[in-house]
């Protein structure tokens, strides 16, 4: 039965993906289930979308209620669902106005084009952002990316567009002047591996924005809505963005995402300057604010005291497998190992241990389970955990 279903994917998508050998029947909280009758614990989370797990009742009680209504009928017209969104999202982003999108890179690219357009008459046109960063796969995006698999032969970009490697401070005095309109940056990167701006990078980064005043992009298409402990992971850095991005988690499952920026920014745009036919859809944004309300209604305690349980846990296999696992990183339940070996190689055990996590950056496993995830399936998670390090060990 897997061989014919493969072989009619191949024959009618596209092959851009490598996909796990594993046919969905159904999924609920922090499990998958297979066709065939297997079992597996899911980390990665739809890459970090299912802030709620599977199947959350409320999700799907709501999208019902939604769709009795109406599903979709574009942004001629005022919606409740919309409003509502956008009303918690500037309350906890501290920003001022939302523009919804479909997704994280629509969300960048609607950030690149308001920071030119307000850099416009002030001569300021040049982006930058940092190596390691990932901001989705459009024109936008890519041209601050430095990832050369996602770019080959498949340029050019945009230009005025220039990637550092992250905390490098030299890189930031030499590149960052009068002309510079926006620093996008990932506070914790997903793609790069969990890495993080230190402390210092951070203020000599504040420092030249007093000086340059240009505009803050924070990517939290990742690391946002609750996924670090914190609604938005720039709050761990005591910063304030211009602009923020958002998406995965935020929609509960569902296509969503979203652009706050400052008060400052809120007339650049005029009508018609910017838009999307789906952004904002009704029943995505009633999504949406479940898992806000959720977060706001004691999840996000628990994603920082899980979190630290779950840290402890993971640190000690620093200990147990020095030649192995050479660092624990993140923050709530964004968590990476930094390996001294394929990642890949230990995704692969413990996809035999039915135990799905992924590979980021090379040698880093990334670790993003539901929010939702209790203690029983992080002590399952780490006991399979240890028992695929054991096993590549002694190979």
């Amino acid at each position: 039965m897997m061989n014919n279903l493969i072989e009619r994917e191949h024959q009618s998508i596209y092959q851009t993906y490598k996909r796990l050998p594993i046919v969905i029947d159904r999924a609920e909280g922090c499990r998958i289930y297979a066709q065939n009758g297997d079992v597996y614990l899911d980390f990665l989370s739809g890459i970090a979308v299912n802030a709620l797990g599977h199947s959350h009742p409320r999700i799907i009680s709501t999208v019902e209620d939604q769709i009795k209504k109406y599903m979709h009928v574009s942004n001629y017209f005022y919606q409740e669902p919309q409003i509502q969104l956008a009303e918690k999202l500037v309350f906890h982003s501290k920003l001022n106005k939302i523009f919804f999108s479909n997704s994280g890179t629509e969300a960048t690219e609607g950030a690149v084009k308001l920071a030119r357009k307000w850099g416009f008459e002030k001569n300021k046109n040049e982006i930058i952002a940092f190596s390691g960063g990932f901001h989705g796969r459009t024109y936008g995006a890519l041209s601050i990316m430095d990832k050369p698999n996602y770019k080959i032969n498949m340029g050019p970009f945009l230009d005025n567009c220039y990637v550092l490697p992250l905390n490098d401070i030299p890189s930031l005095l030499e590149k960052i002047n009068s002309k510079t309109a926006a620093v996008c940056l990932e506070f914790i990167q997903g793609e790069g591996g969990i890495a993080e701006p230190n402390e210092e990078f951070i203020e000599q980064l504040l420092e030249l924005k007093k000086v340059y005043g240009f505009l803050l992009i924070a990517d939290e298409v990742q690391a946002g809505i609750g996924r670090s402990g914190k609604m938005f992971s720039y709050e761990h850095f005591n910063v304030l963005p211009d602009i923020v991005t958002m998406a995965k988690g935020m929609g509960g499952g569902l296509p969503l995402g979203a652009i706050a920026v400052s008060k400052e920014l809120n007339e650049v745009w005029q009508k018609g300057n910017h838009g999307t036919t789906y952004g904002g859809n009704s029943v995505a944004c009633c999504t949406g604010k479940v898992v806000i309300e959720e977060l706001e209604n004691g999840l996000l305690e628990h994603v920082v005291s899980i979190g630290e349980y779950f840290h402890d846990k993971l640190v000690k296999l620093v200990d147990q497998f020095p030649y192995l696992v050479k660092e624990v990183r993140g923050k709530g339940l964004m968590k990476g190992l930094l390996l001294s070996f394929d990642a890949q190689i230990l995704v692969d055990e413990l996809l035999k241990r039915f135990v799905i996590a992924n590979a980021a950056s090379g040698n880093v496993l990334r670790i993003v389970p539901p929010l939702v995830v209790n203690i029983q399936e992080i002590d399952e998670f780490s006991d399979k955990l240890i028992d695929a390090l054991n096993f590549i060990s002694i190979k």
